[in-house]
């Protein structure tokens, strides 16, 4: 049963790297990044790159993956996100749109296919990435099986989660994106540059969501659409949380994440996708701001 709590950890902390980036952009710019999760594909198919022609292993891809994803990130609230703010349903499409060509760029290897070019680790094929060595083996505390991977996950997800909290609450830049939750016009008002501030933010949520790719590519098949579901997961933990709390953030994906470890390990992972659901309907009936509402949706 400990292995099982064990696994719900990992799922949990994948959850919240995943959240952590939508809670903060929604939060803050009342966009729903439907995009996000084609971010996370990209930072497991630059964790293959990576691997595949640097020669980086899997920890030394994690910072890189944060940079691709962030500069990705930049670059989509600059041409795209910039010009729609304040039009809620305009940006879902429109993210939508954007996870739709990042997929696509990755199937059609960023339309070298056209020519007969291919590029090892692109392609609408399926991708691995090998871990570690010291990755590799478990080892045994009395009763209980280690798995160092996803030890490494928690841990991994845990610093992020301390440092976006360090950011968002000891920074400047922190104190600016909880000014423009609270009040953009307002903030604007008091010399606040919202749209630089809502730039970083949107940049600093890629880069989130391009670790998480790294750690999911490490147990999981990489392949184009990968990051379809893990969206709908970071917005339900979102949902669950608060939009805009970090707390909320950390214990919705704790939740969710064991509710899913353990009904999946009496029964399989069909039900325990529907016991999440019905878990999530419950709670956002009972609490529709969330269990530690911020700001509300």
């Amino acid at each position: 049963m400990l292995d099982t709590v064990f696994i719900g950890l990992s799922i949990g902390s994948i959850l919240l790297l995943v959240a952590l980036g939508l809670s903060i952009v929604y939060g803050s710019m009342g966009v729903i990044n439907m995009a996000h999760g084609g971010l996370v594909m990209m930072g497991a198919y630059t964790t293959v790159l990576a691997q595949t022609y640097l020669g980086f292993n899997l920890f030394a891809a994690i910072p890189l993956a944060f940079l691709v994803c962030a500069g990705l990130g930049l670059l989509i609230e600059k041409l795209v996100i910039r010009r729609l703010y304040s039009r809620l349903f305009d940006t879902l499409l429109a993210t939508w749109g954007v996870a739709i060509l990042l997929q696509q760029a990755i199937r059609l290897e960023f339309g070298l296919s056209f020519f007969g070019i291919h590029i090892d680790g692109l392609g609408p094929g399926l991708q691995s990435v090998t871990l570690p060595e010291i990755m590799t083996e478990s080892f045994t505390v009395g009763e209980f099986v280690i798995q160092p991977y996803r030890t490494f996950i928690i841990l991994v997800s845990a610093l992020l989660a301390l440092l976006t909290w360090f950011v968002m609450y000891r920074t400047r830049i922190g104190q600016q994106v909880r000014a423009i939750m609270r009040n953009p016009d307002m903030a604007a008002a008091c010399g606040i540059d919202v749209k630089k501030v809502n730039a970083l933010t949107f940049a600093y949520g890629a880069g989130l969501a391009g670790v998480a790719g790294v750690m999911m590519s490490g147990f999981k098949t990489v392949m184009p659409d990968m990051g379809s579901s893990l969206v709908v997961d970071g917005f339900l933990v979102v949902v669950v949380g608060g939009v805009g709390s970090l707390v909320g953030s950390i214990v919705a994906s704790g939740i969710l994440g064991q509710l899913n470890g353990v009904v999946a390990f009496f029964s399989n992972d069909i039900i325990a996708r529907a016991v999440v659901f019905a878990a999530v309907i419950a709670i956002i009936i009972w609490r529709p701001r969330g269990l530690f509402n911020y700001k509300g949706r």
